[in-house]
């Protein structure tokens, strides 16, 4: 009887051949994740810049020109129209032209040298429900920081040469200080891009045994279903990791991601998550009976929900409890935030084992069946295997 680790190696050697020889799959492997990562780096952006802005500045005094002058220095407006009127308002925010516009009274700077509070008037866009917050808290903080520049004048005039404040606030934001969408959005890209990329690859493989009629020779020969499962795998996973690590490099040179935790421990996290991933391509071959079957199921299983219920881009705790209990199927969901603990707060595994616990109960729980419907499948009972007759003719 051959060893374990003689049958194992030539399927591995096979599914090497294999893998080079169709480059289709090799693509998918190697070139689709860092182009992925590049598509969707640059095109999911959630840092909300450039806003257009439309000025109707009734007053025209210095006061308001500078007031109008802060949004412009504040770097997050593109100061387009000046208006003479409101009722050019709503063409340019009908039209998409301009995200906001703000109204300043004809009593602006005498208000304000009254020192009472001056009104102005901001309408925002709520199109984007995204980007309107944001152009909320923009508008918000700039007329904040101009007001108080005004306040501290006022009572500099009045003879009042040092102003406390009654709230000395300093935030200070950790992991990730310049508040870039990319270095939220690259952990969660390498879990959507290697969910997808390593179930679809590998469901492919034991659906194109069957096509190509080579299922026979498994059948007879030595090899067990863990076995074949093993051989079919490790050719995956090493492939996987290669371009796990590409795609790193990939952010580290165009969106200056680094890795803050241990590699070791980042290497461990994602073969466990590859063992899982693939697992469950195997067990999606196993109820197919084509490869356009098998790719089909594989897309519907792993594309929308590693994007939508994962945390990729939607914080889990704001969806319905019901569509929270469901995100827990998904092992995109455990994966993701192993690697934004590891990559972005560089923290150890005692921050998130639970994830890893439940990485490898899914990894066990997809092998273990897929083993079983291999063995159903393939390995027939000694019941029902025909006997030969007897070559000497002499029946009985």
């Amino acid at each position: 009887m051959m060893k374990p680790k003689s049958r194992i190696r030539p399927i591995v050697k096979k599914e090497f051949r294999q893998i080079v020889r169709d480059k289709r799959t090799l693509g998918i492997l190697l070139f689709l994740p860092s182009f992925m990562l590049v598509m969707f780096g640059y095109a999911l952006n959630f840092d909300v810049k450039h806003i257009k802005l439309a000025v109707c500045d009734y007053d025209r005094s210095a006061d308001s020109r500078k007031f109008v002058e802060s949004f412009v220095e504040s770097g997050y407006f593109d100061y387009r129209y000046y208006l003479s009127g409101e009722n050019e308002i709503d063409p340019l925010l009908d039209e998409g032209k301009a995200a906001v516009a703000i109204v300043i009274p004809p009593d602006f700077s005498e208000t304000m040298a009254r020192g009472e509070s001056a009104t102005v008037q901001a309408i925002i866009d709520g199109t984007n429900a995204t980007s309107a917050p944001a152009i909320v808290g923009y508008v918000t903080a700039v007329t904040r920081g101009f007001s108080e520049e005004i306040l501290l004048k006022s009572m500099l005039r009045a003879g009042v040469s040092h102003y406390t404040p009654p709230i000395d606030f300093r935030p200070r934001i950790w992991f990730n200080p310049e508040l870039r969408s990319a270095k939220f959005l690259i952990p969660g890209l390498i879990g959507f891009i290697l969910m997808v990329t390593a179930v679809v690859s590998t469901s492919l493989s034991i659906v194109r045994e069957k096509e190509r009629g080579t299922m026979e020779q498994i059948t007879v020969s030595p090899v067990k279903p863990l076995e074949l499962i093993l051989g079919k795998t490790i050719p995956y996973i090493a492939i996987s990791v290669v371009a796990t690590f590409v795609i790193l490099l990939v952010g580290y040179v165009l969106f200056d991601v680094t890795v803050k935790g241990s590699y070791l421990l980042l290497l461990l996290v994602t073969l466990i998550f590859l063992i899982g991933c693939l697992g469950l391509g195997l067990l999606i071959s196993t109820v197919s009976s084509s490869q356009q079957v098998a790719f089909t199921l594989a897309t519907m299983i792993t594309v929308l929900p590693s994007f939508v219920l994962s945390g990729f881009i939607f914080p889990i705790r704001n969806m319905p409890v019901f569509v929270q209990v469901i995100t827990y199927l998904v092992p995109a969901r455990y994966f993701m935030a192993a690697l934004r603990a590891i990559i972005l707060k560089g923290v150890g595994i005692t921050a998130f084992w639970e994830q890893i616990a439940l990485m490898i109960a899914f990894a066990a729980l997809t092998i273990g069946i897929s083993a079983r419907r291999l063995k159903a499948q393939l390995y027939l009972p000694q019941s029902r295997i025909p006997k030969h007759s007897n070559p000497g003719g002499g029946g009985s």
